[in-house]
């Protein structure tokens, strides 16, 4: 294809460019899409400022995480893939008029999905369900969900209660964002900024503590979740939304005996990645089929008003995901 689109370009500064580059052909095992909606993530910030992998020649690269829409086009041995069909993936450079994608990095989209809620969801579904995996999470299970306020966080809430846990905690720092959190199942809400984490989940789990954490923010208060998980429990740091650094009382590790994982998606290869939204779309989009599991949309922004994106991500008062509507 020798035709041209519009594309937010990062590299140059602390905001996107609007550019016009050349629609890119798909190779062999890739997928060419035509963008219909993009979610904006935190990490789109992170690549803004240079502390998250990204670039090209002369250090610009084409923005974006994640999005939905239609195959265009497809390369040499791809299967079971159409143009026509409505997908959504986690690719980079999804902030494009089309997008190159990994044909196993594909996830189908629900019939009953628009395009705004289909971009809102891979990146947070697929990030939430396999911290769940990778915690042993099972049903019966009581799940603290940390930061549950952005986008990811309110679909950990909302998968850990369809996958069968008998109590979902969901933490916020802001009064004024408790009701959205209790609006999508959680069972109980602890506003931080207001009371004890640590006496409100054992208040709740009859002193023993969560079975799983999940953590968004890191940083200063890490620590007050390992007195607050059970003997033998599991805690799976995702964000660090306060900082990367934290103190921990090694007596509570070691007497409570806990597994604390660490996990990102930015090193793993493109096998491990594709495991994962095999997993996903196994496990976890039947939940978002019937019903059980939705896009929690914040904000949705024209491609040509994409800074105000980039500034509603900063201010930290989104609940929910912010998501860039596309040039037709």
């Amino acid at each position: 294809m020798n035709r041209s689109m519009p594309a937010l370009v990062g590299g140059n500064g602390p905001d996107w460019e609007v550019h016009d580059v050349a629609i890119p052909v798909p190779g062999p095992g890739q997928v060419l899409v035509q963008v219909r909606a993009a979610g904006v993530n935190r990490a789109d910030l992170g690549m803004l400022a240079g502390r998250y992998p990204a670039g090209g020649p002369g250090g610009e690269f084409t923005a974006g995480l994640e999005l939905a829409g239609e195959v265009e086009a497809v390369g040499s041995g791809v299967d079971g893939v159409e143009p026509g069909d409505r997908v959504m993936a986690a690719a980079l450079g999804s902030f494009a008029g089309f997008a190159l994608v990994d044909h196993r990095h594909l996830m189908p989209v629900p019939t009953s999905l628009s395009w705004t809620d289909a971009a809102a969801l891979p990146v947070g579904l697929s990030t939430e369900h396999d911290a769940l995996v990778q915690a042993g999470f099972g049903a019966g299970d009581r799940v603290v969900i940390v930061g549950a306020t952005s986008g990811v966080g309110m679909l950990g809430v909302q998968l850990a209660k369809a996958l069968g846990a008998a109590l979902v905690v969901a933490t916020t720092t802001s009064a004024a964002k408790v009701g959205a959190l209790t609006a999508i199942g959680a069972g109980l809400v602890i506003d931080t900024s207001a009371g004890s984490m640590i006496e409100a989940v054992l208040a709740a789990t009859g002193g023993s503590g969560a079975d799983v954490v999940i953590d968004h923010v890191g940083g200063p208060g890490f620590g007050d979740l390992l007195p607050a998980t059970r003997v033998r429990g599991t805690i799976v740091n995702v964000g660090r939304l306060a900082g990367p650094r934290a103190s921990v009382d090694l007596d509570q590790l070691a007497f409570r005996r806990l597994r604390v994982l660490g996990t990102t998606f930015s090193i793993r290869s493109a096998e491990e990645r594709a495991e994962v939204y095999a997993a996903v779309t196994r496990d976890a989009l039947p939940t978002v089929a019937d019903g059980r599991v939705r896009a929690v949309v914040d904000t949705v922004v024209p491609f040509d008003e994409a800074h105000r994106a980039a500034d509603r991500m900063r201010s930290n008062d989104a609940v929910g995901k912010i998501v860039l509507e596309m040039p037709c």
